[in-house]
C-alpha cells in the first residue's frame, strides 16, 4: 500500500472558554464543522469535537479492515454496522487523555458463523492502524462483533 497522507484545516477565534472553531477536510469531503469547548465537554448542540472525529476515524478504519478480512475469507460482507465511542478522562499527573475506544460491529455476511466472525474480527482489529495507534498510546481498545 502506498504512503497515505491526508490533511485538515482548523480555524479558531477567541479564547478557549468562549471561542469557537471550524474544522475542514482538505479533500472537501467535509467542511466548516463547528466545535467549541462548551460543546466538547457538555451537550454537543449539533457541533463536533476532536473525540467524535477520532471515533469516526477509528470506526471507519476497523470497518474497512473487517471488510477486507471477510472478503479474503470468501464471505464478503453484505452489510457492516459499526459504532465507535471514544472516552477521554482525567489521568492522574497527565491531564485529560484518550483512555479507551469501544467498537461494536454487527455483521451480515452469507456463510459466516460466529466462530469465523470472531477470528476475522480479531485480525481486522489487529490490522487496523487506528487500533494500533490507540493501544501504543496507552488507551484500551474494546472491540466486539456479532452476527446481525
Amino acid at each position: 500500500m502506498p504512503k497515505i497522507e491526508r490533511s485538515a484545516t482548523v480555524t479558531w477565534e477567541g479564547n478557549v472558554a468562549r471561542g469557537t472553531g471550524h474544522i475542514s477536510g482538505d479533500t472537501g469531503a467535509f467542511g466548516d464543522l463547528p466545535f467549541s469547548l462548551p460543546t466538547r465537554i457538555g451537550q454537543s448542540e449539533g457541533k463536533t469535537s476532536p473525540e467524535e472525529l477520532l471515533a469516526a476515524a477509528h470506526g471507519g478504519c476497523i470497518t474497512m479492515s473487517l471488510a477486507t478480512q471477510l472478503t479474503q475469507a470468501g464471505t464478503p460482507p453484505g452489510q457492516l454496522d459499526v459504532s465507535c465511542r471514544i472516552v477521554m478522562d482525567e489521568v492522574e499527573g497527565q491531564g485529560h487523555q484518550i483512555v479507551a475506544s469501544f467498537v461494536e460491529a454487527a455483521v451480515t455476511a452469507e456463510g459466516l458463523d460466529d466462530a469465523a466472525l470472531q477470528e476475522l474480527f480479531a485480525k481486522a482489529d489487529e490490522g487496523c492502524p487506528f487500533s494500533q495507534l490507540l493501544r501504543r498510546a496507552g488507551a484500551e481498545v474494546h472491540a466486539s462483533a456479532r452476527l446481525a
